[in-house]
């Protein structure tokens, strides 16, 4: 799903890139499996062998063997002094930055004035815009608010207003206040994936956050069922008062992998997991 697929949104939503979070996206499928016989006979069951057995464990301790030498790499400190040369770090990998622990109105701030620590503003602060709080007013003022610089503070007000407006929430099923009918759950979640800063200065950084989402209403009767989908959003942030605060957002699709041929599960599970399962603070 991605977030500006809803409400007639394309890669920005306004020409001053402020994004609107929420929408629709992916597809379900289910395959039917057919039992072993369906003819109703029962299926030989191949005889097992022991020999068979002694070549898969010799396998698995050959493998398990080979991916410990690999794993050891430069650690390895040998006899020559040198120890040699330790492969590079992968620019995806993390780079071991712990998460903030200070939060305002239930956001993570007080992020570090370095790359990474623009990276885990931006991962954190599209989990909040891409949350079913933006529904509600009150609070979608309270995240605006706690993570806008304050130069673009109405101007991001203003845009978001209008793009959850009473007439978009009803045709999502949800009531003035963003709160789902009864019987129902209304769901709007934004994992990020990964981050990527494609500009930095200590005052001044630009990020994109790949995410995967989910969508939508639980409910026998809803006609918006939850669904999941995949976007990138593009947060410019300023270095304002001690912390990394949005001046702009926007977003596009994708990057978006194969659909997995998973059972779709309940509106019921969906709804409770949901409820019980907490997001996270992340770090880059």
């Amino acid at each position: 799903m991605s977030l500006g697929d809803q409400h007639g949104y394309g890669e920005s939503s306004r020409a001053g890139d402020d994004g609107a979070y929420g929408g629709y996206g992916g597809t379900g499928q289910t395959r039917t499996r057919l039992p072993d016989d369906p003819y109703g006979s029962t299926p030989r069951r191949p005889r097992s062998s022991s020999r068979s057995l002694v070549t898969i464990v010799g396998v698995v301790v050959l493998l398990i063997a080979a991916i410990a030498f690999a794993n050891r790499g430069g650690d390895d400190s040998g006899d020559n002094g040198s120890g040699g040369d330790k492969a590079e770090t992968a620019p995806t990998a993390a780079s071991g930055e712990r998460p903030v622990e200070t939060k305002t109105a239930g956001i993570p701030t007080g992020f570090a004035q370095s790359e990474q620590g623009a990276e885990s503003a931006a991962a954190n602060y599209t989990a909040a815009l891409g949350s079913d709080g933006m529904f509600n007013t009150a609070k979608r003022h309270q995240i605006v608010e706690t993570i806008a610089d304050p130069s673009a503070m109405n101007r991001l007000k203003a845009g978001f207003d209008a793009d959850y407006s009473a007439d978009f929430l009803k045709t999502l099923g949800l009531d003035e206040d963003g709160s789902a009918p009864s019987g129902s759950t209304f769901v709007n979640r934004t994992l990020p994936v990964g981050t990527k800063a494609t500009s930095y200065s200590s005052a001044a950084a630009t990020v994109e956050v790949w995410c995967n989402s989910l969508f939508g209403l639980t409910g026998e009767n809803t006609t918006n069922p939850v669904t999941n989908g995949w976007f990138t959003v593009t947060l410019k942030l300023n270095w304002t008062d001690g912390d990394w605060k949005v001046l702009e957002t926007s977003q596009k699709t994708g990057p978006t992998p194969v659909n997995a041929d998973d059972p779709v599960s309940g509106a019921d599970e969906i709804g409770k997991a949901v409820e019980e399962f907490g997001g996270f603070t992340y770090a880059r």
